[in-house]
């Protein structure tokens, strides 16, 4: 699972990092709200770890922000705001859970991993477009029904196009939910996994699509009869 940490400590958040990843987690980092936005709005978190003291606009903004677009990616507020007054408006604007710095790092990996398990998100659901359907935690597509038998890289492909159902997703972007940060990947990599996918639906006779669109990314969506 994949988890923004939005710092504009660098320190603090190589710290973040390390402890994260060696809890199993993948970790992207933003040093502002902007730049928090934009990766929200491109990239499927499991949660997000939050600093309030940013420097283009408090944090508390990105949760207003997230509101407005109806993302309910779990928040953690992580603030050397400590106060009670602090902890209830962070909350209260729709933040998860809220650790006031400083911090054992036990904990934050703690707090963070409860999230997850109690989140209604991307491990329980159950995608659906047009006649194909992806229950994420068991990893298993089907269409009409009928077990889709696709391999590992071609489900995680799927998820990450059905989960943005409808709108571009980046070249870059897909290739980053799908292998990460890993750097030992084939530049045409994310073509023939798209390629393989296109024709396991066409030969299920699935009535979803997925286009390139030229210079931007890919798009699925449910083709037009």
């Amino acid at each position: 699972m994949r988890v923004l940490v939005v710092e504009d400590n660098e320190e603090l958040v190589g710290l973040l990092t390390r402890a994260l990843a060696r809890s199993g987690l993948e970790v992207d980092a933003a040093r502002n709200v902007a730049d928090a936005d934009a990766s929200l709005r491109s990239v499927t978190y499991a949660a997000v770890v939050l600093d309030l003291g940013l420097p283009d606009a408090d944090g508390l903004a990105l949760l207003d922000q997230m509101k407005r677009r109806r993302d309910q990616t779990p928040v953690l507020i992580l603030s050397a705001r400590a106060g009670l007054d602090d902890r209830v408006a962070g909350l209260n604007k729709g933040a998860s859970d809220y650790l006031p710095k400083p911090f054992a790092t036990e904990e934050l990996v703690a707090r963070l991993q409860a999230l997850l398990r109690r989140a209604p998100g991307p491990g329980g659901a159950v995608l659906s477009l047009g006649n194909l359907c992806l229950k994420v935690e068991g990893r298993q597509a089907e269409v009409d029904g009928k077990l889709l038998a696709l391999p590992a890289r071609e489900v995680d492909v799927l998820e990450v196009l059905m989960k943005r159902s409808g709108r571009v997703v980046s070249h870059d972007a897909l290739q980053s939910q799908v292998f990460g940060s890993s750097q030992d990947v084939a530049s045409n990599a994310i073509e023939v996994y798209i390629h393989r996918l296109r024709k396991f639906l066409a030969e299920a006779n699935a009535t979803v699509r997925i286009h390139t669109i030229r210079g931007a990314g890919y798009l699925m969506d449910v083709a037009k009869s």
